[in-house]
């Protein structure tokens, strides 16, 4: 005897709305996700960072900047260093001082002879010329005059001595004021580099930020835009499968934040998966 058996079969509503959404599911699922339109991109460096970094990079400016002026110092100490010693007042010595020197002597001698001929008078008048006491004033007179003579030149040599050293002194204290300078430029240029360095560095981090915004929230509606298709199927699915059990239908999106686009691919794969599997179900239950 045979067996009959009894199969309750949706609406047919029910089953045309399960083939429209193989059909649209068969379709969406046979072009591969475009996912390197909302696959993760970096901003680019700012023109400001970029002076930044060319600052940084920059001989003479960046690293090293301080290396000219340590070198400028070294010269000015070496320099320094020549205008020490026994010596140093050499250079500083007046070109002209011993043409000096001659000029006021030969003007002393020539006052000197004068005050000669000057006691020969007097000895003439007083009777005594050519006498012993004429000698005698003319040679008291010759030794004063003779030790004034050695005076006035070596006071002379003195002040030029004095002058030249002084001038050594003050030439060698401006070398070493020079290398100090330098010195302290040598610490602080380098900040002011630094400074520049780190302004820019700033504003160009926070363009940057604003660019990698504007590529992450194209990234986000690329991804929103492609994910459309399946949250609709996935939407219509869970509405038919409420109809077809007659249950209140719920639905989640499979729409995260953000994910990778390794995320992206298994979730679509997921839900494909989903969707045929319940489709697949459904046509077994027909058979």
């Amino acid at each position: 005897m045979a067996v009959q058996q009894t199969q309750a079969l949706p609406p047919q509503y029910v089953e045309d709305l399960q083939k429209d959404l193989g059909t649209q599911l068969t379709a969406l699922t046979a072009a591969p996700l475009a996912t390197d339109k909302f696959a993760p991109k970096v901003a680019g460096q700012d023109a400001a960072q970029q002076a930044a970094y060319g600052i940084a990079t920059t001989p003479g400016m960046g690293i090293g900047a301080f290396q000219p002026y340590i070198t400028q110092a070294g010269a000015y100490d070496t320099a320094a260093a020549g205008l020490s010693g026994a010596g140093a007042y050499q250079p500083f010595m007046s070109p002209y001082q011993q043409d000096v020197i001659d000029a006021t002597l030969a003007e002393y001698d020539s006052q000197a002879a004068q005050g000669l001929a000057g006691i020969g008078q007097q000895a003439a008048m007083s009777g005594n010329l050519g006498g012993g006491r004429e000698g005698v004033m003319r040679s008291q007179y010759q030794n004063k005059s003779d030790m004034n003579r050695a005076l006035l030149q070596s006071g002379l040599l003195q002040q030029g001595f004095t002058q030249a050293n002084q001038l050594g002194n003050q030439a060698f204290n401006q070398q070493m004021q020079l290398g100090q300078n330098q010195q302290g430029l040598a610490s602080q240029v380098p900040g002011l580099y630094g400074q520049d360095i780190g302004t820019l560095g700033s504003a160009g981090a926070i363009q940057q930020a604003q660019e990698q915004a504007q590529l992450d929230a194209t990234r986000e509606q690329n991804r929103l835009r492609a994910y459309e298709p399946y949250e609709r199927l996935g939407f219509q699915q869970s509405g038919i499968a409420s109809i077809a059990s007659g249950a209140p239908g719920q639905y989640q999106s499979m729409v995260t934040p953000n994910p990778t686009p390794l995320q992206n691919a298994l979730g679509i794969a997921g839900v494909a998966g989903g969707l045929m599997t319940g489709y697949g179900d459904y046509l077994q239950g027909r058979g």
